[in-house]
């Protein structure tokens, strides 16, 4: 069993600047074949200025580029690709879009239907187990246990390549053993 490519995700990125630096140290200590970056709120002109600095950073170190959210941001801003939470609709949209030049990922995807829809639209890999907000604004990350039993149960099953992602790093060595093609490693990687 191959060991599973690295997928960074950052944590949420005010100051490309700033972050450039700490992204280059990740990628370089990790190995990363691609990385997310979560760019903080701005307009459409800050967000591809922001790639712009970031992009080159870890493309550099071979690592494909992708955002969360902004097919538009990623084909103006250099990067590889987009991550979207999306309906099947959308995520049909962006790869018609956005392939074969650019990457188009899924996560969000709660139940095997979800999966196996954003895998029939065309998606480049799906993602299971990433953190995200609940009603409260507050971060719900998912039980290892589940996101190991999605990732090993689609592995088995589709050729579509899938990320698990691990909370934390006590977490990969499970998620290693699922047969994913990816373990996404969280902002905890850029300490």
């Amino acid at each position: 069993m191959p060991k599973p490519q690295i997928y960074l995700i950052t944590p949420v990125i005010d100051d490309a600047a700033a972050f450039a630096p700490i992204l280059r140290a990740a990628v370089e200590r990790t190995r990363a074949a691609s990385v997310l970056l979560r760019l903080g709120a701005t307009d459409e002109r800050g967000a591809i200025n922001q790639l712009k600095i970031l992009a080159p950073v870890a493309q550099k170190l071979d690592a494909a580029v992708l955002i969360e959210s902004d097919a538009t941001v990623a084909a103006r801003g250099g990067a590889d690709g987009v991550h979207l939470v999306a309906s099947a609709v959308e995520l049909k949209a962006a790869v018609e879009k956005l392939q074969p030049d650019r990457i188009v990922g899924c996560g969000g995807l709660d139940t095997r239907h979800a999966a196996m829809e954003a895998g029939e639209a065309g998606v480049d890999y799906v993602m299971f187990g990433e953190p995200r907000r609940g009603k409260r604004g507050e971060e719900i990350v998912p039980d290892p246990a589940a996101v190991a039993e999605q990732a090993e149960w689609w592995a088995r099953l589709f050729e579509t390549p899938c990320v698990a992602y691990a909370a934390s790093a006590e977490a990969v060595p499970a998620l290693e053993r699922t047969n994913a093609e990816f373990v996404g490693y969280g902002p905890w990687a850029f300490v």
